[in-house]
């Protein structure tokens, strides 16, 4: 039998060769750990447009409603009895002139329960206000080191704090808070929002707003202190007072 007029052998079409990557491996898990860091960054990315330190917290959803709390006048009165909190400061400056951006703003002292004159009581020295919230969890942490910037400070600058009005009308769970946290400055409950719109404070907490004598506003400082030297430092930039 003769091959003449069988049809050739096709010969099989070995296998394509793989192509090496163009990226050496050290390159690809670069490249791997961007993209990951990347998507993190998208997926923690605050969607409010609210500015401020990351450590600040933006007001939460119910944070009016998870704080309210009712208890009867004595518990009200025993809360306050252990909190020890400071009675809110009258200064004894001048009446508030138009630069004065809290004249006749009113609003309950955490110590009383009172009304407060925030203008009348405050002109006269650099005041510094603090604004946060029992919700806050930078704000427990910042508190104590205002305490020990007032401390330090003494009569040179007025200290006061404003809790946020979500929170404000449930000043027994504020006291409880201030209690276990052994920080007594005064405290003034912000319930409709006044002195956060006087002061046009930005919508994070903590906060801080620093005020000339006059009750002018010199600094919004939307961040978290760690320690006293720092406010002392904002307080110098803002109003030359050296504490």
């Amino acid at each position: 039998m003769t091959t003449d007029n069988l049809p050739p052998v096709e010969k099989p079409t070995p296998p394509h060769r793989r192509r090496g990557s163009r990226f050496p491996p050290a390159a690809r898990w670069t490249l791997v750990f961007f993209v990951v860091v990347i998507a993190l960054v998208v997926a923690i990315w605050p969607r409010d447009s609210s500015t401020g330190d990351d450590a600040q917290q933006i007001r939460p959803s119910g944070a009016a409603s998870a704080t309210d709390v009712r208890v009867d006048d004595a518990q009200l009165a025993q809360a306050r009895a252990d909190a020890a909190i400071a009675p809110c400061p009258q200064v004894g400056g001048p009446a508030p002139t138009g630069a004065a951006v809290l004249a006749g703003v009113r609003a309950p002292c955490l110590s009383t329960g009172a009304s407060y004159d925030l203008g009348a009581g405050t002109v006269g020295k650099p005041l510094i206000i603090n604004m946060w919230a029992v919700w806050c969890q930078p704000c427990r942490a910042e508190l104590p080191v205002l305490a020990d910037y007032a401390e330090r400070a003494g009569s040179a600058v007025t200290v006061l704090t404003v809790h946020a009005r979500e929170g404000a009308g449930s000043p027994y769970l504020v006291l409880r808070f201030l209690s276990e946290l052994g920080v007594h400055l005064p405290v003034v409950l912000d319930t409709d929002g006044q002195v956060a719109a006087a002061l046009r404070a930005p919508r994070v907490f903590p906060s801080t707003i620093i005020l000339r004598a006059d009750g002018s506003v010199a600094k919004v400082a939307p961040m978290v202190f760690e320690n006293p030297q720092q406010i002392a430092d904002q307080v110098r930039m803002a109003t030359g007072v050296t504490t």
